[in-house]
This record gives C-alpha cells, sequence and structure tokens, in this order.
C-alpha cells in the first residue's frame, strides 16, 4: 500500500482546521444520499464542486465529532478496587465508560478511498489520565524493583502521550455512511471494535531489564579428560587369570568358616590315603625283630643320615597330610594300618623291644 499523505492538522499536537477533501470526477450515488440527508437546509447536489462545498462545511461544524467507540475502564488501581459478591456492584462502583470521540481530517475517494479520524483534545487528555492514574500504577505493581524502574516509568508515560497524540485511525470511506446531522457521526459494520483493539493496544507493560548474563569461569582440569579415567589406577586381571585361579587360594574379605571347610574338606575327602607319600621314619638301629605270630616277618629300613634325608626330602615332593576331619569321616579302629603295617599288634611289638 503506498505511503498515505495526510494533512499537517493530522500531525501530532497540531489544531483541528478544515478537513483535506479530494472527490473523484464522478461522486458516488450513496455519497450524494447522505449529504441530501443530513442537510439542515436543502441544497442542489448536481456537479462535484456541489458536494466538495456541502461536505466541507458539514465536516468543518465545531459539533462536527465522531464516536468511535467506549471503553469499559477501571475507575482506581487493581488495589483499590471495590470487592463485592454480586458482580453488578462491582461493575457499578470500580468501572467508567470512556468514550473515544474523533474528527475527520481527510477524506480521499481518488487514490486511497479512505477517510482518516484524528482524537480529540479531550479524549487525549482523559486516555493519558487514566494511563498515568491507574494503569501505570497497575503495571509498576505488577513487576520488580530496579534500580531505573522510576526512569523507565516516566519514560513510557511520556511514550504514551506522543502515541495518542499521533494516533490515526484509517478506513474506508463507506465509513461516511454513518454521517449525522451537523457532521457527526458513528462507525457502522463493527469498525468500532477495530478502534477499541487500536486504543488498547497503546497501553504497553513495564517490562524489566533482561537479566544479565553471568561469565561461569570454569577451573582448568588436572588430568586431561577421559571417559575411563576414574579406574586408571587400578590394575586389571585378564579372564584367563581369574579362571585358572584355585578358589582356596583365594583370602576371603570377610571369614566365612562354613564355606572354607566345605571347601577343603571336599578336596581331602577326594584324595586317599594310599596316595599320600610319607617319609620313613628314622630309627637308631637296623637290627631285624622277629615276633612270635602268625603275619610274616617285618624288617624296619636302613638308617638314614641327615644328608640322605635332606636329599631325600628335596626332591620328594612335600607331604599334603589329611586335616582331621577327613579322619573322622572314615571308621576309626585300632585295626586302620598304614603302608602294610598293622597296628593292631603293637602290644607285640612293644614286648620285643622290651626284651
Amino acid at each position: 500500500m503506498p505511503p498515505l499523505l495526510l494533512p499537517s492538522s493530522a500531525a501530532a499536537f497540531k489544531t483541528r482546521s478544515a478537513p483535506n477533501i479530494v472527490l473523484s470526477t464522478k461522486v458516488d450515488p450513496w455519497l450524494t444520499q447522505t449529504l441530501k440527508r443530513v442537510q439542515a437546509v436543502k441544497r442542489p447536489l448536481n456537479s462535484v464542486p456541489q458536494h466538495f462545498r456541502c461536505l466541507t462545511e458539514t465536516l468543518s461544524s465545531p459539533s462536527a465529532i465522531w464516536t468511535l467507540c467506549s471503553l469499559m475502564l477501571p475507575k482506581a488501581p487493581e488495589s483499590e478496587l471495590r470487592k463485592d459478591d454480586n458482580p453488578l456492584v462491582e461493575a457499578l462502583f470500580n468501572y467508567q465508560m470512556l468514550t473515544i470521540e474523533a474528527y475527520i481530517v481527510h477524506v480521499d475517494m481518488v487514490s486511497q478511498n479512505e477517510v482518516a479520524f484524528k482524537l480529540t483534545p479531550e479524549t487525549i487528555e482523559s486516555l493519558v489520565e487514566y494511563h498515568k492514574d491507574i494503569h501505570s500504577v497497575d503495571t509498576a505493581a505488577a513487576t520488580w524493583n530496579w534500580s531505573e524502574k522510576e526512569v523507565q516509568l516516566k519514560k513510557l508515560q511520556e511514550d504514551f502521550v506522543q502515541a495518542a497524540n499521533r494516533f490515526v485511525y484509517r478506513t474506508n470511506a463507506m465509513a461516511l455512511e454513518g454521517l449525522e446531522a451537523d457532521g457527526a457521526g458513528e462507525l457502522l459494520c463493527g469498525r468500532s471494535e477495530e478502534v477499541r483493539t487500536a486504543i488498547m493496544g497503546l497501553f504497553l507493560p513495564l517490562l524489566p531489564p533482561p537479566p544479565r548474563v553471568v561469565d561461569i569461569v570454569r577451573p582448568t582440569p588436572l588430568l586431561p579428560s577421559s571417559t575411563g579415567a576414574e579406574h586408571w589406577w587400578q590394575p586389571t586381571m585378564s579372564h584367563s587369570q581369574q579362571t585358572s585361579m584355585d578358589p582356596w587360594r583365594i583370602v576371603p574379605s570377610s571369614p566365612n568358616t562354613t564355606s572354607s571347610a566345605d571347601s577343603a574338606s571336599s578336596m581331602w575327602a577326594s584324595m586317599g590315603l594310599n596316595e599320600m607319600q610319607l617319609p620313613s621314619p628314622s630309627s637308631s638301629f637296623s637290627e631285624s625283630y622277629t615276633a612270635e605270630c602268625d603275619s610274616p616277618p617285618q624288617f624296619y629300613s636302613a638308617p638314614m643320615t641327615t644328608a640322605s634325608y635332606s636329599s631325600s626330602m628335596a626332591m620328594a615332593p612335600i607331604p599334603q597330610l589329611p586335616l582331621p576331619s577327613t579322619l573322622l569321616q572314615q571308621q576309626c579302629s585300632a585295626s586302620m594300618g598304614y603302608g602294610g603295617f598293622d597296628w593292631g599288634r603293637y602290644q607285640d611289638l612293644s614286648m620285643s623291644f622290651a626284651m
């Protein structure tokens, strides 16, 4: 859309003057009917200049004030409003009706085919007063305090004064159908809702400053980061070493007598008595002995010296004696023999030594 060229009277803080009217070479029939309806003195409207003169005089009248819309605004800040169970009582005591009035500053029926309205000084003053006494208090109470809050609030009020004085509502030229006697009028076809939305858009909230971005200083790590750095000092054991180690050689963290005894007993019970290799006992004599018994004669082996015993012990494997718990599981009797020696005849042996 090309920029709208408004007269100087439409600028901010300018006084009212005669509207700027531009008509086409052929006047629309609806405009002719509207001018005939509002004329106090009947005049001929047979040419474009006659329409121009009649429209200019009608819109330049001091009473040519248009009602754009009405706003329902609170009478006091929210903290001072009256509280009542009846909503009708609250509406009567807490709210007021503010009529938005304006006058026509521009009519263009050639290029833009639109009409422009500017707010009256009385309407601007009412809006500024409401913004300062009520809206500013509510929006300040809804925000937290900071050092420049009062400065920002004052700037917000000044910006609203500028926006209210610059406000110009533009709409289609067909809005002139709402023209009444003495140049007054009212917007039709739902245009009042557009004005209400535009006026309320001038009431901006007080925005606090954005939070400051604080740079977080992170300390430099002593060691380079890695995914498994927390276990780098612990030695690892291969799976083959873990499986090859005997369970009875592992010392548990807490003593468990039952489990250790069961594992040891099962190991010693699987070993027979004949599998154990015991060194021959040393004796101080090598003479033979005989006993009057039915068993064949038995002899002790020759005595062993210290050197021979040491060499035989170095070559022979370390004897593994059975645990007492495994011996108790077998039948204990005096006739139990070790390597063919019958302990049941120990009395005969003792008698022969005594002789």
